[in-house]
C-alpha cells in the first residue's frame, strides 16, 4: 500500500510539473496561473501546494539538492587531490544528480533560462538562490584546502558556478540539445579549472 501511495505521489509530482511547463511555455509564466496548473493536471488547486510552496518553486525544483551534491563533494575531498580536479569532479556530481532525478529538470532548464531574462521576479529568486549557495561552497572548500583564503575560495567558486551557468546558456540560446548543454557546461569548468590553477600551490 505504502508503495502504490508513493507511485501515485510520484505521478502527480510529474503531472503537475509537465503540465506548468507546457502552460510557462504556451501563455508564459505571468500568464499562467496555479488554478490552471492544477486543472491541466486533473487536480485540486490544494494538491498543487501539497508538492510546490508557489509557482516559482516549479521552475526552481531541487535547487537546494544542487547546493547540497556540491557541498558533499567538497566534504569528500580525496587526499592530495587538486583544486581544479575537486571542481570537475562536482560538475560531474552535478550531471549525475540531474541524470538520477526524473524530475523533468532538464526540461526545465532551458524554460527556467528563457524566463529568468524576461521576468524580474524570477531573475531575482535565481540571484538569491545562487548568492546563499556559493558562500556555503566557498567556507567548505576554506575547510578541506586549509591553504586557501577566503577571497580566493570565492573566487574559485564563482569561476566555476559563473562558467558553468554562462556557457551552458549560450549554447540553450543557441538552440543546443540537452547534450550540447552538458558539453558546454564542461568546457566551461575545463577553462575556469585551467585559470585556477595557480590556486593548487603547484
Amino acid at each position: 500500500m505504502e508503495g502504490h501511495r508513493e507511485r501515485k505521489k510520484v505521478r502527480t509530482r510529474r503531472a503537475l510539473l509537465k503540465a506548468a511547463v507546457r502552460l510557462f511555455s504556451e501563455r508564459g509564466y505571468e500568464q499562467t496561473t496555479v488554478a490552471e496548473i492544477a486543472a491541466a493536471a486533473d487536480v485540486a488547486p490544494r494538491t498543487f501546494f501539497a508538492y510546490f510552496a508557489s509557482k516559482e518553486d516549479v521552475l526552481f525544483l531541487n535547487a537546494e539538492d544542487r547546493g547540497q551534491v556540491m557541498l558533499d563533494v567538497v566534504a569528500g575531498r580525496k587526499p592530495g587531490e587538486p583544486l581544479g580536479d575537486l571542481l570537475s569532479r562536482m560538475f560531474e556530481a552535478l550531471v549525475r544528480s540531474l541524470a538520477e532525478d526524473d524530475e523533468l529538470d532538464f526540461a526545465l532548464s532551458p524554460l527556467r533560462a528563457k524566463l529568468m531574462l524576461n521576468e524580474p521576479a524570477l531573475r531575482a529568486r535565481g540571484m538569491t538562490i545562487m548568492m546563499e549557495a556559493q558562500p556555503m561552497v566557498a567556507e567548505a572548500l576554506c575547510e578541506v584546502y586549509p591553504e586557501l583564503d577566503p577571497v580566493s575560495a570565492g573566487a574559485a567558486v564563482g569561476s566555476f558556478m559563473g562558467a558553468l551557468a554562462v556557457a551552458g546558456l549560450v549554447a540553450q540560446q543557441r538552440g543546443g540539445s540537452n547534450e550540447d548543454v552538458l558539453a558546454a557546461g564542461r568546457r566551461g569548468i575545463e577553462i575556469a579549472v585551467n585559470g585556477l590553477s595557480s590556486l593548487d600551490g603547484s
